[in-house]
Formats: C-alpha cells, sequence, structure tokens
C-alpha cells in the first residue's frame, strides 16, 4: 500500500481495496448462481425427462429433488391443460424450431395450487448436430398474471359501464319520445284540433311553442253560442310547462262555460277572473292576458259586428279590405287572476266584406331580432308589418305571420298564438282591376 510522505494512504490504494472488496462479493460460483437464479431452470432429456432442476424452481413447487429429477417428465409439472398444450404445440414448434420463447403455461405445484409462468426452451446439439437435451427458463408470472386479470376486470367493467350507458341512454330516447308523443297528445288537449266552419266567416289559426318538448301557456278557441253568434278568445298565461297547461285547461272551459251564461265579454273575463282567484295560496300563482269576443251577423254594412273584452292583452288588429290598418285597443284591462276584483275593457267593430280580424300573443312583439338578438321586435314594427299586408285574407295573414315568426330563427323565446277571423270579400269582377291604398288608423 502505497503512503505520501505524511503517512496518508494515496487514492490508487483506496481503489484497490474497493476493487478487491466487489470482486469478493462476486466470487458466487457458477452452481451457486444456477440454484438460486431468481427464475427457474431445468434440463430435460429430448423425451422430456428431467436430467436437472434448480432450487428455484423446486421452491415454487414445493417438490424435493430425488422426487423430481429421472422420475417426472416437464409435461408432469404442468396442469391438464398446459399438458395437452405441452403435447400438442409447445414439444412439436420446439422440435421443429430448436427454440420456443415466452410461452404462457401453468405448473401445478405439490399442494395442487397453480403457478402462472413463462416459458422459454432451446434444444442443445452435439457437434454432429444431434439434438442432446433441451434447456428450459421458467419465469414466475404470477404479477403478469394479476395485472392482466386485471386489466381485463376493468375492461369488463368498462365494456359493462358502456353498454349500461347505452342502455341508459336508448332509454331516455324511448322515455323523451313517450314524454314528447304524451306531451303532444296533452298540448292538443289544450287547442281545437280543427277550427269549427263559421258561417260568413274565415278562420285560421296557428301556434308555436317556444320549446318542443314543453307544454305551452298559449290558447285559443272558437266555438258557437246559439241564434247564429259565436264566441272565440285567445290568450296567454303567464310561465310555461304543467302548471300554464293546467291553468289554460282550467281557463278554456271557465270561458266557454261563461259564454252559455252571459253574452258579455267582459262578464265571461269575469267569471274566469273569479276561478283563478281560487287559486289563492298556491304555491305556483300564475294568471294570464286574455282577448274574449262575440260575433253577430247583422252589421250595418252586411257584414259581422265583433265585441270583446280585454284583460291586458295586447291590441286586436283589423286589416281593413280597404287597405287601411285599425287597432281594436282596449285601454286600461287588467291581467285575468291577477286581483280579486279586476277590471276589462271592451271594444266593439265591424266586419265589412274584405276585413279580417286578428288576434296575437305577445311572443310575436317580444321575438328578439338583430345580429346580436337583443332587440325586441316590438309592436311598432308589427303595426308597420301588418299596414304592408292589408287586405288580407284570415289565412293569408295567418300564413305571412308565420313567416315572419319564421325569419325571427333562434329569436323566439316565447310561445305564440295567432288567431284570424275574416269577413270574405266579394269575388271581383273578371278583368276588374283593384287600386290598394291606405294608411295606419
Amino acid at each position: 500500500m502505497r503512503r505520501g510522505p505524511g503517512g496518508e494512504t494515496g487514492p490508487s490504494s483506496a481503489g484497490a481495496g474497493a476493487g478487491e472488496a466487489l470482486a469478493a462479493l462476486l466470487e458466487d460460483s457458477a452452481e451457486e448462481l444456477y440454484e438460486s437464479a431468481p427464475c427457474g431452470y431445468l434440463s430435460t432429456l429430448m423425451d422430456g425427462t428431467i436430467a436437472r432442476i434448480n432450487a428455484t424452481l423446486l421452491g415454487w413447487l414445493g417438490m424435493e429433488r430425488r422426487a423430481v429429477v429421472g422420475r417426472k417428465r416437464f409435461a408432469d409439472l404442468l396442469t391438464v391443460g398446459g399438458k395437452l398444450y405441452h403435447e400438442t404445440h409447445f414439444a412439436p414448434l420446439l422440435s421443429m424450431r430448436g427454440q420456443i420463447n415466452g410461452v404462457a403455461l401453468e405448473l401445478r405445484a405439490a399442494d395442487g395450487s397453480r403457478l402462472p409462468v413463462l416459458v422459454s426452451s432451446v434444444v442443445k446439439h452435439d457437434g454432429a448436430g444431434e439434438p442432446l437435451l433441451i434447456r428450459t427458463t421458467v419465469f414466475d408470472a404470477t404479477d403478469r398474471r394479476s395485472y392482466e386479470e386485471e386489466l381485463l376486470r376493468r375492461r369488463k367493467e368498462a365494456d359493462q359501464a358502456r353498454a349500461e350507458a347505452e342502455q341508459a341512454r336508448r332509454q331516455a330516447e324511448a322515455d323523451r319520445a313517450r314524454l314528447a308523443e304524451a306531451l303532444s297528445v296533452l298540448q292538443r288537449a289544450l287547442l281545437p284540433e280543427v277550427l269549427p266552419r263559421v258561417p260568413g266567416v274565415d278562420t285560421a289559426s296557428y301556434y308555436r311553442t317556444a320549446f318542443p318538448g314543453r307544454l305551452g301557456g298559449d290558447f285559443y278557441d272558437v266555438f258557437p253560442l246559439g241564434d247564429e253568434r259565436w264566441a272565440f278568445f285567445l290568450g296567454d298565461v303567464q310561465g310555461k310547462g304543467p302548471e300554464a297547461a293546467t291553468l289554460t285547461s282550467q281557463a278554456r272551459y271557465a270561458l266557454r262555460a261563461a259564454a252559455l251564461c252571459s253574452d258579455a265579454p267582459e262578464e265571461a273575463l269575469t267569471t274566469l277572473n273569479a276561478v283563478l282567484a281560487e287559486r289563492d295560496g298556491h304555491d305556483d300563482p300564475r294568471y294570464c292576458t286574455v282577448v274574449f269576443g262575440i260575433l253577430e251577423p247583422g252589421g250595418d254594412t252586411g257584414g259581422t259586428r265583433v265585441r270583446i273584452a280585454s284583460g291586458g292583452h295586447p291590441p286586436a288588429l283589423v286589416l281593413r279590405g280597404s287597405g287601411w290598418l285599425d287597432l281594436l285597443s282596449t285601454p286600461g284591462g287588467m291581467p285575468v287572476g291577477m286581483l280579486p276584483e279586476a277590471h276589462f275593457a271592451t271594444a266593439v267593430t265591424e266586419l265589412a266584406p274584405g276585413d279580417t280580424l286578428v288576434l296575437y300573443t305577445d311572443g310575436l312583439t317580444e321575438a328578439r331580432t338583430g345580429p346580436d338578438r337583443s332587440t325586441l321586435y316590438g309592436e311598432e314594427a308589427l303595426y308597420s308589418f301588418a299596414a304592408d299586408l292589408a287586405p288580407a285574407t284570415a289565412q293569408g295573414a295567418v300564413a305571412a305571420l308565420t313567416e315572419l315568426l319564421e325569419s325571427f330563427g333562434e329569436g323566439l323565446d316565447d310561445d305564440t298564438a295567432l288567431l284570424a277571423l275574416g269577413a270574405p270579400a266579394p269575388q271581383p269582377e273578371p278583368g276588374a282591376r283593384t287600386d290598394r291604398t291606405g294608411g295606419l288608423h
């Protein structure tokens, strides 16, 4: 050992000491490495008889060396399924190729337990090329098997979850379809399926819910009263959904019943107000705006006399056959059901031949327009549109307003109902020309 001038041990001496210690640690014999390897080793004769096996593999199997060497073949260490696979696949491939790698098999331990392993074998040949023996390496695949089983379990769980999600999706679609059908049936029950034929008056209507799959709160109806008189109404219930539909149903039947008891439109609204007032203390109080009217034949011009009462509803439009637009305004009318004692405004007009009365709900005037959908369409725009539309038949007016509604696209946030009643214009003689002029009164 070299020392420096002061007797210190030099770097080369320290390195030599460490190297000697490392060499001592690595002085395992080849036999010890074979016996204590982290994997199993065995050598067999060409017929499979075990000629040698290391301690590691014996420990895994729980067997004694004397009970294995020369007494068992490699196939005897396998499970029944492993033996079958060894005879039909493993051994033929090994004989043909001379080696085989990473084959998954199961060993059967002395206590009957199973040990998943990965097996690689190679045939050793003599100098003449004749096969002498088979060397086999065995790796414990327990952790890998557990990992694979966990992956398989998770995959099955994922597949089951996807199947359940798909089943839930199909069930939800079926439920939505059934609900939509039920809502459609209920919605049709709240509106007349077809407007009746009114002598001397053309009728047309339109209804659009703001959100498909939800019950709307708008309603209308036309029905006979006897003595050639007909009643009609159009209303808008505050809110949407089942509660609004309930109120709609109550309003329709209450107005129909009230009309049979009195020929005054305002009394029909008063009766409805009393019916809705009985809902005081309800968890979700609601009200509605309504126009109720009566058609009577025999006007001064041979047309149809119209008497209406309004409870907080927008003015009715009268498209005159002369091309003018009249507003049948009813200022001061209060929404129905808001207060126990409510005032309802009335108005009277006559539909001469060629005139059409148009009722609408505020879903039309409250449609959002403009590039950012922040501007309401508004009443003035509607009046201008209607003035340009006059004169028009009931069907023509509803068709034009329906096209207007569709032009709003996603700007419609509320239900919209239209009801038009028109006195047919006399048919012009062949070759006659009409001059359309008019303005807004």
